[in-house]
């Protein structure tokens, strides 16, 4: 189970780096942590709810929980739980767990409120140690974030046993995860120590719910650029090795982030990224035709005005950069080391002026 140290390299740097490029999500979430929204009232477990506006998923009810994918406005959501009046334990689409702010500018509740706050989900009676070093993951897979390597000895809580191969545990410090099944990695209090458990089922909750359902290239984009920003503030190195997340250049990045999210391997380099997406989709020259989760290409930079690529033949020019299209006229990319590495920009006319096409990867 233990992987590359993929995922992890950005982790320190994540909160800054979306402070810099998503101004709107960052200081009303921060603010949600100290001052809930007067409207914010307790939600029962098992109500969904939906997301009114770009707001983190975290590992645990707190600001400094490590970030495991942002959602986005639309996206439905289950309360599992409100453990105080300024967190939300919600599971997302993808099978994700965390917290996010009950500020309702983030989140509405569909169902009606009620006047006290409500416990937390009880775990399971059973309790783990972690055997060998496992890595911990936001979902039941192993192309799921991995949010930290559980050490042997470690003592975890058994929330839920979703498949025959993960159970979804919650470590000593809050934090809620996916780890493997396999008795190599865990023995749980109350099986003998060894093999598959059971976790005490939880009581259904008073009203059916209904399954969130995402289209399935919606889906796949969304995780996508849910991988890309799990690497915000890594650093940019030209020429990044391929087979390393330390460091990336532009092509690396988003090759990577296809390969993360979909396991789909995309060529090496912006030129072959470029002639793939001339081959497989529909190009757009103009960025009033793109989607959220389209490629970007652009040629090099020739100055900020745009006199400065006047009669330059863009379906001849060369590809130099490449980047993601978020939507609301942002990108997502990295592209030298003084910017500060994996970022997301405002698409500026400077961006305009070099831009040359655009595609879909996903269908």
């Amino acid at each position: 189970m233990i992987k590359s140290h993929k995922q992890l390299t950005a982790s320190l740097l994540v909160s800054a780096a979306i402070v810099a490029g998503l101004g709107v999500s960052a200081p009303g979430h921060a603010a949600a942590a100290s001052s809930p929204s007067n409207s914010a009232m307790a939600a029962a477990a098992g109500q969904t709810a939906v997301i009114e506006a770009s707001v983190r998923l975290r590992s645990t009810p707190s600001t400094s929980g490590e970030v495991v994918k942002y959602l986005q406005k639309g996206d439905q959501v289950q309360i599992v739980a409100q453990p105080n009046s300024y967190w939300y334990q919600v599971k997302a689409a993808d099978g994700s767990v965390g917290y996010t702010s009950t500020d309702d500018k983030y989140i509405s509740v569909n169902s009606s409120s009620v006047n006290t706050p409500a416990a937390p989900s009880t775990p399971s009676a059973q309790t783990g140690t972690i055997k060998y070093g496992v890595n911990l993951r936001t979902t039941p897979s192993t192309s799921g974030k991995v949010l930290r390597l559980l050490k042997k000895g470690e003592q975890v809580q058994l929330l839920a046993q979703p498949n025959s191969y993960w159970y979804q545990i919650q470590t000593t410090d809050g934090s809620i995860g996916y780890i493997s099944s396999s008795d190599q990695y865990t023995s749980f209090a109350g099986n003998g120590g060894t093999g598959t458990v059971t976790p005490t089922p939880t009581p259904p909750p008073p009203a059916p719910i209904p399954p969130i359902s995402t289209p399935g290239a919606s889906a796949q984009i969304e995780s996508v650029i849910s991988a890309g920003m799990g690497y915000l503030g890594t650093p940019y190195e030209f020429g990044s090795s391929r087979y390393d997340t330390r460091t990336f250049d532009c092509s690396d990045f988003i090759r990577q982030i296809f390969m993360d999210a979909l396991n789909l391997k995309l060529p090496a380099d912006s030129r072959q990224q470029g002639d793939w997406v001339k081959s497989n989709s529909t190009v757009v020259t103009s960025t009033s035709g793109l989607k959220r989760g389209d490629l970007m290409f652009f040629m090099d930079y020739k100055g900020n005005s745009a006199s400065a690529y006047e009669g330059i033949d863009k379906s001849k020019a060369r590809i130099s950069h490449v980047a993601i299209y978020l939507g609301d006229g942002q990108i997502l990319h990295t592209y030298s080391v003084a910017s500060g590495g994996v970022k997301v920009d405002k698409l500026s006319a400077s961006w305009m002026n070099r831009f040359l096409y655009g595609g879909s990867v996903i269908q």
